[in-house]
C-alpha cells in the first residue's frame, strides 16, 4: 500500500545550531507525540514559541498507515529493521525509504513512543563510547545530558546488546525454516530502529516513553520533553533545564519472545514492577518455566503478543 504521503515540517534560523528531528507516531497507536507536535507547530505558527538557532524538523505522523488505522504497525513494525531498501514490499519499506535520509540530515532526534498497561514515563539510550561492531558510538556523554533533561526520573539502555542475545535464541530457534518473514525477523538488523539508526549515522538520541497509551498526561510529557530538549540546545529561548539528579537507571538483559498462543503471564505483570532473582514470570505451553535470571524489573510485558513476537524484556539495576 503506496497512496500515502510522508510529512514533515522544517524550520531554519539563520543563526547556526544543532539540527534536531522530533518524530510521533512511529508506532501508530502512539499518539501522545503526535499531539504534543502539533502542539509545538501551533505555537511556532503563531509566534508563541520561535527558533533562534539551528534547524528543526518536526514528523507529528511518521508511520501514517498505522496511524490511520490506529494501530502498532502498517504491514510491520517500523521501529524493527529500520533500513533503506532498493527492493521495498512492506509498506514500513516505503516509509524507512523515506525517513532514513530525513535522520540522517540531522544531528540529534528526539523519538515519542507511549507503551501497553499502566507505568511511568522513562527514556531509553544507547551504548557507552566504543568502536565495536554492533553499535560504535562517540556521542554518549551528549545524549546522556539530553536524556537527564527530557524531565524524567528513568532511564533505560541495552537495547540493541540485548537483541544480539535474542536474535541468537530466535536463530537457533528457527533453524531449518523458510518462512521468508520469519529468517527476517530472526536477522540481526532487526532491532535496528529509530534511534539506533541515528546512531549509525553519526548522531545521537533518545526513545522517550511517555507513559502509557491511554495515559491523558502522555502528551503533556512529550511536549515538555520537546521544550526541554529545544532550550537544553539553544534552539529556542529560555532558561536551560535543569538535569535530573535522581535517575534509576536500569539495563535491559534479554528479550523473550512468545512461542505459543498458550505460553502464559503469571501474573498481570506492568512496566517496571519488580522482580526477583529466579521469581517465576511466565509459563510456556508445554510447562517451561521462564524464571529472572537477575533481580530487576520487567519491562514491556505484552499478554497481547503474537506467537514469534517480543513478550517481554528484563532488566537489572545499575
Amino acid at each position: 500500500m503506496t497512496d500515502f504521503s510522508f510529512n514533515s515540517h522544517r524550520y531554519d534560523s539563520p543563526v547556526p545550531g544543532t539540527r534536531l528531528i522530533i518524530t510521533g507516531a512511529v508506532h501508530g497507536n502512539e499518539t501522545c507525540g503526535t499531539v504534543a507536535i502539533r502542539r509545538l507547530i501551533d505555537e511556532l505558527a503563531t509566534g508563541k514559541v520561535r527558533l533562534i538557532a539551528g534547524h528543526l524538523t518536526l514528523v507529528p505522523v511518521t508511520n501514517p498507515l498505522a496511524f490511520e488505522r490506529g494501530q502498532r504497525q502498517g504491514e510491520r513494525n517500523l521501529n524493527r529493521r529500520l533500513l533503506p531498501t532498493s527492493t521495498p514490499t512492506e509498506f514500513e519499506d516505503h516509509v524507512a525509504n523515506w525517513l532514513c535520509p530525513l535522520l540522517a540530515a540531522h544531528d540529534v532526534l528526539l523519538d515519542l513512543h507511549s507503551f501497553v498497561g499502566d507505568g511511568e514515563p522513562f527514556v531509553m539510550i544507547g551504548p557507552q563510547n566504543n568502536t565495536g561492531i554492533l553499535e560504535p558510538f562517540q556521542h554518549a556523554q551528549a545524549e546522556w545530558a539530553m536524556a537527564v533533561r527530557v524531565g524524567v526520573s528513568r532511564l533505560v539502555d541495552g537495547w540493541l546488546s540485548t537483541y544480539a542475545r535474542g536474535v541468537t535464541r530466535r536463530q537457533q530457534r528457527l533453524s531449518g525454516t523458510e518462512d521468508a518473514s520469519v529468517i527476517a525477523n530472526a536477522g540481526a538488523q532487526f532491532g535496528v530502529g529509530t534511534t539506533e539508526y541515528m546512531r549509525s549515522v553519526g548522531g545521537y538520541g533518545v526513545t522517550l516513553e511517555c507513559g502509557s497509551h491511554t495515559d491523558p498526561r502522555a502528551p503533556d510529557v512529550a511536549y515538555r520533553a520537546i521544550i526541554n530538549t529545544l532550550t537544553h540546545l539553544g534552539l529556542i529561548a529560555g532558561s536551560p533545564p535543569v538535569a535530573q539528579e535522581k535517575m534509576e537507571s536500569l539495563r535491559i538483559y534479554d528479550v523473550i519472545d512468545r512461542y505459543h498462543q498458550q505460553d502464559r503471564l503469571v501474573r498481570n505483570w506492568q512496566s517496571f514492577d519488580a522482580i526477583e532473582l529466579n521469581e517465576l514470570i511466565a509459563v510456556r505451553y508445554d510447562g517451561t518455566e521462564l524464571r529472572a535470571e537477575l533481580a530487576g524489573r520487567i519491562i514491556f510485558p505484552d499478554d497481547g503478543a503474537a506467537p514469534g513476537e517480543e513478550w517481554f524484556y528484563v532488566t537489572r539495576c545499575l
